[in-house]
């Protein structure tokens, strides 16, 4: 057990660069702020909830539909370091990846009502990144027990999805712009260090078959 707890934190650690909870904050206070107290933390419940579920499907079904579009892990592995790599960038920026949402999006979303699935869980907190990230993760080791392993770890990162979104008005009054600015480009320079891992393993596992 002590032997695997390093793989269970990089595992850990990783997703919760990829998700950022924290770089949502600003964009869940910006979607809610004509919302109550009761219904902010209604919204944040369910977008745990949601990202809980698109991360597991993901891990149960990531590589049956690779398989199924013929694309080879290895090829995925570079894919998703690539994209890691831009939205690293993009964090180190200080801005939001537009592979997590578009400025229309943005827009669209400011008109609605329920933001808690659309675009909070999806693509804010479970996005591309976050997809591939728990495929690349579900198939680093045999199905069973790893995928319960990947599951407990998708479980605990959508609790915390909940607790920043149910505390994102003491979080945002606490750090502030800057402060979440200097968090995101923290985990940006983590998530380019995760692409850069991804992306050499997947160009390895290619280059030898």
């Amino acid at each position: 057990m002590l032997e695997q707890l390093p793989a269970l934190l990089k595992t850990v650690v990783s997703l919760l660069v990829v998700v950022d909870p924290i770089g949502a904050v600003p964009v869940f206070l910006g979607l809610t702020q004509q919302q109550p107290a009761w219904q902010r933390h209604q919204m944040a419940r369910t977008a745990a909830l949601a990202v809980f579920l698109i991360l597991t499907v993901a891990a149960l079904a990531g590589k049956w539909l690779l398989q199924m579009f013929g694309i080879s892990l290895a090829s995925f592995r570079v894919a998703g370091g690539v994209l890691f790599l831009l939205m690293g960038m993009d964090m180190l920026n200080a801005r939001i990846s537009r592979s997590r949402e578009t400025p229309e999006e943005v827009e669209e979303a400011s008109q609605r009502q329920e933001i808690a699935i659309v675009p909070m869980a999806l693509p804010q907190l479970a996005g591309p990144g976050a997809i591939g990230s728990v495929i690349l993760l579900a198939d680093s080791g045999p199905f069973w027990p790893h995928i319960l392993l990947v599951i407990g770890v998708v479980a605990f990162i959508a609790a915390v999805c909940y607790g920043a979104l149910r505390m994102a008005l003491p979080i945002g009054n606490a750090l502030g712009q800057t402060g979440i600015n200097i968090l995101s480009r923290v985990m940006g320079l983590i998530l380019i260090a995760v692409a850069a891992e991804a992306i050499v393993k997947g160009v390895r596992a290619l280059w030898t078959a």
